[in-house]
């Protein structure tokens, strides 16, 4: 179950460390889900969307993948190491990195 768990979310790190070292946080929702309610400064790349805006992306900066439950965004962190983002983590849902942020 652990080794289950660590794939899907990957390994534990301190996100707010990351955050407050300048982190890129990418939410993978749709863009109506993202009009609803966001993490200030996050960037908007829907999963469907996101190997279009690979090119956009710093591959030298830690990235945050976040969405509504943490399903979409261990999607995103996996697409995102098999193009050659090392350091890319899965913060689970956006809401509960709201209280990383200012």
């Amino acid at each position: 179950m652990f080794s289950f768990l660590k794939k899907i979310f990957g390994e534990r790190v301190n996100i707010q460390e990351l955050i407050l070292n300048g982190a890129t946080i990418i939410d993978v929702r749709s863009k109506e889900e993202f009009k609803l309610g966001h993490l200030k400064n996050s960037v908007n790349i829907p999963l469907d969307k996101l190997s279009h805006g690979l090119k956009k992306l710093d591959k030298n900066k830690p990235i945050i993948t976040c969405c509504a439950s943490g399903m979409r965004s261990a999607s995103a962190r996996s697409m995102l190491k098999s193009n050659g983002f090392e350091q890319v983590y899965n913060g689970g849902s956006w809401t509960s990195l709201r209280k990383f942020k200012n």
